[in-house]
């Protein structure tokens, strides 16, 4: 598992046929740096329709923009649920959106994404360098 550093946006891309993690400092989106909507778009770009985001809590609509976009390459997006978020913003924004697939309790999620990992081709390449 990877955690972008604070002020930097962390993206994934493919580099011949390996996929890499990508650092930068580029403008704030969403008054936040790193920004999930920057990490998703490059997903979507990535891996298309095998992308998967998650949204969990948190303030703001930072990732829907970024759901958007990994929706329109014919990925699933899923989101934590109202009751066992701390802040209903994030998953909020996706779901009053229309960009969500399921809604989970925080309990379920790890299991939805390990079953969907392993029963179809989320992941074809596991990232495999960082660049600043």
């Amino acid at each position: 598992m990877w955690v972008a550093p604070g002020d930097y946006h962390m993206t994934v891309a493919r580099k011949n046929m390996d996929v890499i993690l990508e650092l930068n400092q580029g403008p704030s989106e969403n008054s936040c740096r790193p920004a999930v909507d920057v990490l998703f778009r490059s997903v979507a770009r990535t891996y298309g329709p095998h992308a998967l985001g998650v949204i969990l809590t948190g303030m703001g609509s930072d990732g829907a923009k970024g759901a958007k976009a990994i929706c329109d390459a014919g990925g699933e997006v899923m989101v934590q649920d109202e009751e066992s978020s701390v802040v209903w913003g994030m998953p909020g924004a996706v779901v009053s959106a229309g960009l969500t697939d399921e809604i989970y309790p925080i309990q379920k999620i790890v299991a939805e994404i390990v079953r969907r990992v392993s029963t179809r081709r989320w992941l074809t390449t596991a990232a495999s360098a960082v660049k600043r």
